[in-house]
């Protein structure tokens, strides 16, 4: 739909001295084939976003360059990476030769909806999702170029039922690579399915965060990658207004809720810590007469597809999810998230990485954003604190009894 105008200066961390890196100011440059023009122009793609700029001269270089890439939700990687995929293919072979993994089901299509929207002027590449719910026929081996999916997917395709051979790929893409790597089954799923690839294929991982010893990780497994990334202090997105309403019972917690519920913004997205939560503050706000939406891992994928159908739509006003929908899912229309729950890592300290994008699902592509987080006692207060130092930020404090105050977020 659009790119955001991202001030921040990228970082080339590193780059191979006998393939210097350059960056292009249109796609023109890039010598795309004139059907995968069409599909950028068709998408309202006019000019590289400075992700793009940077990193697509470097991935689609020949001979091949590896990449980490750092970049916020919204700037464009998604993109980046299914262009690189699509540039690579050679039509006339019957075989996968690009793999792109995400960590959940949902960021696995909407990735898939992206590389098919660049590509739908090029026939002769054939992509399909490898995700819960896909079956393939016993016998067969499956001849897409593209494939993209979940690691657990693609592992059972390539070792339990032999039906995708990954000898011929030239593109790997492992995306939102933090969670895939620091997600415990992912970590051990994605190295084996990298072991089955050619040492020939070109690797690149794309992420909005990233900590040392997913670098570590990282360059262990691609050899002399290009390393992109923001810098630290960058990483917060300046054009979400943060803020936080204290409470002190169970009650006045949800008093706040349905306070914030009235809001008279576009979409909401309510995050909570645990699936129970999620769907006790579903019933009970449903039971009161308002529109929303339950999503949590709980759920089938037809479910999960229908939720988010619905809520695209505009059919619910508010969509209460675990941190399943925390990355990459991109609805236009929300400018609210609420952290019913702060996110917190299983020691107990604030989960800064995920608390950055829970609030990316809003102020997408450069609009103002909303992200109220509700605290409710200590250890909660502890959280915030931790958030606050971690981005070198000011959370503000908003009255949730103050109907003007909450009102004056509709204005923007």
């Amino acid at each position: 739909k659009g790119i955001i105008e991202s001030k921040n200066n990228v970082e080339v961390m590193r780059k191979d001295p006998n393939s210097p890196l350059y960056s292009v100011k249109t796609f023109e440059a890039l010598n795309l084939r004139k059907e995968l023009l069409e599909g950028i122009y068709d998408m309202g793609f006019s000019l590289p976003s400075k992700i793009q700029e940077t990193a697509l001269p470097t991935l689609m270089a020949d001979p091949p360059v590896n990449m980490i890439a750092q970049s916020q939700s919204g700037t464009g990687k998604t993109a980046a990476f299914s262009l690189a995929m699509l540039s690579r293919i050679d039509p006339t072979k019957n075989c996968t030769q690009a793999l792109c993994l995400s960590p959940t089901f949902e960021l696995a299509l909407q990735t898939a909806e992206t590389v098919k929207s660049l590509g739908k002027k090029c026939t002769d590449i054939k992509i399909r999702c490898a995700v819960k719910g896909e079956t393939v026929p016993r016998g067969t081996k499956l001849t897409e170029h593209i494939i993209i999916g979940t690691p657990g997917k693609v592992v059972d395709w390539v070792s339990k039922f032999r039906c995708l051979d990954l000898k011929q790929c030239q593109v790997f893409v492992l995306d939102e690579a933090d969670v895939m790597i620091a997600t415990q089954g992912h970590q051990d799923q994605s190295i084996r399915i990298h072991k089955q690839l050619p040492s020939t294929c070109q690797m690149m991982l794309f992420s909005a965060t990233y900590e040392d010893d997913v670098m570590n990780f990282a360059e262990a497994i691609i050899p002399n990658p290009v390393i992109i990334r923001l810098r630290r202090e960058e990483e917060t997105l300046d054009n979400i207004r943060q803020m936080y309403v204290e409470c002190h019972t169970k009650e006045e917690k949800y008093q706040a809720i349905s306070n914030i519920y009235s809001i008279p913004v576009g979409q909401s997205m309510f995050f909570c810590h645990t699936k129970a939560t999620a769907s006790g503050l579903a019933s009970r706000m449903k039971k009161d007469g308002h529109q929303v939406a339950l999503l949590t891992g709980d759920l089938t994928p037809e479910e999960r597809v229908n939720v988010l159908t619905r809520y695209r739509e505009g059919k619910e006003r508010v969509l209460i999810c675990t941190n399943v929908l925390a990355r990459g899912i991109d609805v236009d229309a929300v400018t609210l998230v609420v952290n019913y729950d702060l996110p917190q890592l299983l020691g107990g300290q604030a989960d800064s990485e995920t608390y950055l994008h829970r609030i990316g699902r809003t102020g997408r592509f450069g609009k103002t954003g909303n992200a109220i987080n509700i605290v409710d006692g200590e250890s909660s207060l502890k959280l915030l604190k931790e958030i606050e130092k971690h981005f070198n930020i000011n959370i503000t404090k908003l009255d949730y009894e103050d109907i003007d105050a909450i009102d004056k977020l509709a204005e923007d």
